[in-house]
């Protein structure tokens, strides 16, 4: 029986990071440009995290930081003279 439930969870642990990665990629500054684009990206940042919060993947949990980052408000260099 135990032996399923860790099958199971690694299979879980497996969808998690195709599953981040996908969202990683939607992540990109050209991808998600609009204030609805952002506010999309920002949900599904936050189900993945819920989802991830009860993976002992590190994988799982890398991604999930990586993508908390992508929510972080990006900044600019302004240069002046």
């Amino acid at each position: 029986m135990i032996e399923h439930i860790e099958k199971i969870d690694s299979i879980i642990d497996e969808l998690l990071v195709q599953l981040g990665e996908m969202v990683k990629r939607l992540s990109h500054p050209k991808i998600t440009r609009t204030g609805d684009e952002r506010a999309a990206l920002a949900r599904s940042v936050r189900q993945f995290a819920v989802c991830a919060a009860t993976s002992r993947d590190p994988r799982v949990a890398r991604l999930a930081e990586e993508l908390e980052d992508t929510l972080k408000p990006r900044l600019r260099l302004v240069a002046s003279r």
